[in-house]
C-alpha cells in the first residue's frame, strides 16, 4: 500500500483528531503516503484531498472536532455517488481508506467495500450507539461534559428547590443518560432501552418529593418526548414548577479526554495495519478491554445487554 485516505463522517467526536493522527503516524511508520479527505464522503466525491504530514498531525490529538472537517452527504446515498467516489479514489491512485464515524459512515465503508475499494472503520461518535464495541470515541469525554452540565443544574436546582428535565444527546440510545445517573447526576431517568411514561415519571418524582428532595434531576434522551408536554404534564400533576434544559451541541465540544485520545490512538493504528497486511472491509473497536475487528457487514448485528447497568441504577437511585 503506498498511498492512504482517511475521512472523517457524520456527526463530530472528541478524540477523531487524535484517530486521524495515529492513521498518519502508523501509515508513515509502514511507508504509506496519507491523503486527508475533507468533508467526508461529499468531500471523496469532489475530490477534496490534500496530503497529511506528520508535521500537520503533530499538535491536533488535544483538540475537538476534526481537522478534515465532516459531513452527512446525500449524493453519496445514491449509486452514482458512490460511483463517483470510487472514481475519485482511482484517479488519485488511492489504494485504501480509513473511514472514522458512527453507523451510518460504516454503513458508507462497506458499500466502498462492496464497490472494490480496500477500507477500514473506526468507530467515532458521542452516542456510543455501536454495539460491536464496548466504547466508540467520544463517548466518555461527552459523557464528562454532561456530567459538569448537570452538576451546575443541581448547584442551582438544589438553591431554588427546582425540578429540572435535561436532555441528552444518543439517538436512540441511552447510554449517556444511563451512565449520567450511575455517576450520581440525576434521580429519574428514561432512555429508548428504558422508556417511562408521564405518569410513571410523576409517580416517581412525587415520591421523592414527599420523602423531602425537593430538587430532581430527569435525564431523558432526546427524541422521545415532546419537552413542552412533559413540563406542562408535571407541573400540573404535581404542582410544582419545572425547568427544562437541552444541553444540545455543547455535549460534542471540547477536549477529548485521555481515555478517547488513547483509544483513538489504539484503533487509529489497529486500522492502518489491518490495510497494510491487506485486509479489508473490517471495523475496529474495543471489546472487555481488547481491540478486535469485526466484518463491516455484520456491525449492527451485534447486540449488547445492559441489564446490570439498568439493575444497579435501581438500586443506587431507591
Amino acid at each position: 500500500m503506498k498511498k492512504l485516505g482517511v475521512l472523517t463522517s457524520g456527526g463530530d467526536a472528541p478524540g477523531m483528531n487524535a484517530a486521524i493522527r495515529a492513521v498518519v503516524k502508523a501509515a508513515h511508520h509502514y511507508g504509506a503516503e496519507v491523503m486527508g479527505i475533507q468533508g467526508g464522503y461529499q468531500g471523496l466525491i469532489d475530490g477534496a484531498m490534500y496530503p497529511l504530514t506528520l508535521s500537520d498531525v503533530e499538535n491536533i490529538s488535544n483538540k475537538g472536532g476534526t481537522i478534515l472537517q465532516t459531513s452527512r452527504s446525500l449524493e453519496f446515498m445514491e449509486d452514482t455517488g458512490r460511483m463517483s467516489a470510487v472514481r475519485t479514489l482511482r484517479e488519485c491512485e488511492i489504494d485504501a481508506v480509513v473511514v472514522i464515524g458512527g453507523e451510518g459512515s460504516l454503513k458508507g465503508a462497506q458499500k466502498l467495500h462492496q464497490l472494490g475499494v480496500k477500507v477500514a472503520g473506526i468507530p467515532g461518535t458521542i452516542d456510543n450507539d455501536m454495539p460491536y464495541t464496548d466504547y466508540s470515541i467520544g463517548f466518555d469525554t461527552t459523557l464528562n461534559t454532561v456530567l459538569d452540565c448537570i452538576g451546575k443544574i443541581k448547584d442551582t436546582g438544589f438553591s431554588h428547590s427546582k425540578t429540572t428535565i435535561v436532555e441528552v444527546m444518543g439517538r436512540y440510545c441511552g447510554d449517556l443518560a444511563l451512565y449520567s445517573a450511575l455517576a450520581g447526576e440525576g434521580e429519574i431517568i428514561s432512555t429508548p432501552e428504558r422508556k417511562l411514561d408521564f405518569e410513571t415519571i410523576c409517580h416517581q418524582l412525587h415520591e421523592r418529593i414527599s420523602s423531602g428532595k425537593k430538587d430532581n434531576v430527569v435525564i431523558i434522551t432526546e427524541r422521545m418526548y415532546d419537552l413542552p408536554s412533559l413540563q406542562q404534564y408535571i407541573e400540573e400533576k404535581l404542582q410544582i414548577e419545572v425547568r427544562t434544559m437541552i444541553l444540545g451541541f455543547i455535549q460534542r465540544g471540547g477536549d477529548p479526554s485521555a481515555f478517547d485520545r488513547v483509544l483513538a490512538n489504539k484503533l487509529g493504528v489497529k486500522a492502518v495495519e489491518l490495510l497494510i497486511q491487506g485486509q479489508s472491509g473490517q471495523a475496529v473497536g474495543m471489546k472487555e478491554n481488547k481491540i478486535i475487528c469485526k466484518d463491516l457487514e455484520t456491525i449492527d448485528q451485534a447486540s449488547i445487554n445492559k441489564q446490570d447497568d439498568y439493575q444497579l441504577l435501581e438500586m443506587l437511585l431507591h
